[in-house]
């Protein structure tokens, strides 16, 4: 198992890596410029180059099946549900096969909103709480994917 971070607009990396340290699976940090991680085992920096989906192409192309991927990105959740991978939201949302064709319709029509001069509001900003249940599905994906195993201390 591996995590992959859609980083470049990410909220909840250190959230993510004190996950991915409790057990032990590497962690992948893609963006299109460089940014400041952790110097420890297992945080790997990819920067990728700069354009529309280079870093979602990636992250898919990446991918095996039961790795995890951090992202608010509903396509690219949707491009990762197709390759078996866990899905989770910025605010603990895990996507699934059945959930995200509603996401991603909801998606379209905002979009088209926008595109027809419609004032609408973005996402909230993230909250404590967001945060909090993050933390805690991020938790339960990555102990379903590595059948429990913590590795020694």
């Amino acid at each position: 198992m591996r995590i992959f971070i859609d980083a470049d607009a990410c909220p909840v990396k250190e959230e993510t890596y004190k996950v991915a340290l409790r057990y032990g699976v590497p962690v992948a940090v893609v963006a299109n410029s460089r940014m400041r991680v952790p110097d420890l085992a297992g945080i790997e920096l990819v920067v990728v180059a700069q354009g529309p989906d280079v870093a979602d192409d990636w992250i898919v192309e990446s991918l095996r099946p039961g790795d995890v991927v951090v992202t608010a990105d509903i396509p690219l959740a949707a491009r990762c549900i197709d390759g078996a991978a866990f899905v989770i939201g910025t605010t603990g949302r895990v996507f699934t096969e059945d959930s995200i064709g509603g996401s991603l319709a909801t998606r379209d029509l905002m979009q088209h909103l926008r595109e027809s001069g419609v004032q609408t509001p973005g996402p909230p900003p993230i909250s404590k709480k967001d945060r909090s249940r993050f933390a805690s599905k991020l938790n339960e994906l990555v102990e379903r994917g590595s059948g429990g195993v913590r590795p020694p201390p």
